[in-house]
Parts: C-alpha cells; structure tokens; sequence
C-alpha cells in the first residue's frame, strides 16, 4: 500500500484543513477543552465533512485532539505533570541542538540566527515576534546537523501546540528571550559546546516557569467563575 492510499493520510482538502485547524490550535483560536464540531468547521474551512474528518482524525494520531464522553472531538488539555514534561524534554532536546550547533554550525547559519535575534528584538511582541523565534529556534536545529533529533524535535512541537499562544506575547518575555538568545549565540559563536547547552536549558526553562504561572492564573479564573 502505498502512502497515497493508506486511509489514516488525509487527502490534498484533508491537510489544508489539518493546517489550518493546527494553526488554530496553536494561535490558540481552539482552546484546550474545546469541541471540534465537523459541521461548524467544514462551513468555517469551506469543506465537505470528509475532509474535516480526515483532518481531525490526523490530529487525534498528533495526540493533540481526544475523543470524550459525550462530547466528541475535543482539543486535549494538559494536566500540570505533562506541561513539566513537556518542557522538560525540550530542554532536552534544544540543549542538545544548541551543543551540536555548536560544532557543526557554519559561520552563515550563524549570522542568520544572530539577523534573525536583531529582528525579534525589533518585532517586540505581536504574530511577527512569534513567527521569527520560530524560525530562530528552527535555524539553530538545523545547524545541529541531525536528523534524528530534528524528528524527535518536531513530534514534541506538536505536543507543545495544545499549550495554546506563545509566551512571546507577552512584553517581559519577548525581551527576556531576546537576552536569553545572545546568551546562546555567544556561546555559539565561541564553539563552546557545554555553554551553549547550558545557556539553551536555562531560555527553556525561563519559558516553563512563566507557562507554569500562566496555566495557574488560568485556573485561579476558572474556579472563581465555578
């Protein structure tokens, strides 16, 4: 059988739709808890049902949708023990990029990431800023040069994605990161493989303490409105 025809791959409208709903969920347009109704997206997506199906059904395969009790497709939420391991293999897994980066980098993937860092610093917060840190924090993947890693790293960010908008919206994180990122690239740039690991786990971990407050200030919300 060949990948075409195996029926778990959506078809051409089944990944536009998957995209999209992926885009969702991470700008945070779906929210942890939320309900995928097939009739409301496929007028939303303008798609047949089938589409929409096949499209959640990948998502179901990410581990980012579950189906539950008498409520169907719904967005999966994270309790307080797999958001710190979460952040904890990321830590794992971008310190060992940032370790092999920094001997297998080159000196033009290197000023990439120190132009990409300039224009976070100019992007302060907002969509762009999210979008550069992405493509920062890909950049530095890349130059670790390893493709199991780069595999492992991509399954994790879609396990990240149900943790909803990036914490670069808000103005103190963005600026803390940009500093975090220098930290990094100095360490780079000096081919200081230990420091650069170091210096990589600390912006992660940086990012999980403020994720931390912020899934606690959402529940303080939600048991004052209950």
């Amino acid at each position: 059988m060949t990948i075409q025809d195996d029926p778990l791959q959506p078809g051409p409208q089944g990944y536009s739709a998957y995209q999209r709903l992926l885009d969702d969920i991470r700008e945070g347009n779906l929210l942890p808890g939320e309900r995928l109704r097939e009739i409301e997206l496929s007028e939303r997506l303008g798609v047949s049902r089938t589409p929409v199906r096949e499209a959640i059904r990948q998502l179901e395969a990410d581990g980012l949708v579950t189906h539950v009790p008498r409520q169907g497709a719904t967005v999966r939420s994270l309790d307080y023990a797999e958001v710190m391991e979460l952040y904890e293999m990321r830590a794992v897994l971008e310190g060992t990029a940032a370790r092999l980066a920094a001997r297998a980098a080159s000196g033009v993937e290197l000023d990439e990431l120190e132009v990409l860092n300039d224009r976070l610093a100019e992007a302060g917060t907002g969509p762009d800023a999210v979008r550069i840190n992405r493509i920062f924090h890909a950049t530095l993947l890349d130059a670790a040069k390893n493709r199991f890693l780069a595999k492992s790293m991509l399954s994790l960010q879609k396990a990240l994605l149900v943790l909803g908008p990036s914490q670069l919206l808000e103005g103190d994180r963005a600026e803390a990161a940009v500093a975090e990122h220098r930290r990094i690239m100095a360490a780079l740039n000096a081919r200081d493989g230990a420091a650069a690991e170091t210096e990589m786990r600390a912006h992660i971990q940086a990012a999980q303490r403020m994720r931390i407050r912020a899934l606690q200030e959402r529940d303080r919300r939600r048991d004052e409105t209950q």
